[in-house]
């Protein structure tokens, strides 16, 4: 009742119902976002269903680009962003290639171990004063993500519901 935004979504195969702590995680810090987040390139990486890209789309940001591993998810993403009239040039979707350059946000729903893999890559795209918003964390896994990121990001626990954690870090801007 008290939700500023509606998101009509049909998961179809693709992870991402809004239902799991993880996304509820995710979508809470894009709608209570600190003043300084730039929405003007956001990358959901990992993107599932597209839930978090359109929530961005949706509460303000500019570009998105929504990438995933999954020829299927790509699919559910691209059919549910029309859903919720985000139109192709507001909403990228694709395979990782699709991530260029660098973003004033990142996210990833993932899970610990693909998080941890993919520090280096992740870290590469957020911009100077962005923000990195990482997902699919268990509260016991919250130190080894927070070294595996540590050579270039300060990564803390934002939030926690039913012993998942989400996880962010807001790179210097110069």
């Amino acid at each position: 009742d008290a939700a500023r935004q509606v998101i009509r979504l049909d998961p179809g195969l693709a992870f991402g119902t809004g239902t799991h702590p993880t996304t509820r995680m995710c979508l809470r810090w894009l709608a209570r976002r600190p003043p300084d987040a730039d929405l003007t390139r956001v990358l959901d990486y990992g993107c599932g269903s597209g839930i978090l890209a359109i929530g961005a789309a949706l509460l303000g940001a500019a570009k998105v680009d929504a990438v995933d591993i999954d020829a299927a998810a790509v699919r559910s993403t691209r059919d549910n962003a029309a859903h919720n009239g985000i139109t192709p040039d507001r909403l990228e979707v694709g395979l990782p290639e699709v991530a260029r350059g660098s973003y004033g946000l990142v996210l990833a729903n993932i899970l610990a171990t693909p998080l941890k893999l993919l520090a280096p890559l992740l870290a590469g795209h957020v911009a100077p004063g962005g923000w990195l918003v990482l997902a699919g964390i268990l509260e016991r896994q919250a130190d080894e993500l927070a070294a595996a990121y540590a050579p270039g990001l300060d990564l803390q626990v934002a939030d926690q519901e039913d012993g998942w954690v989400l996880m962010c870090a807001h790179r210097a801007a110069g």
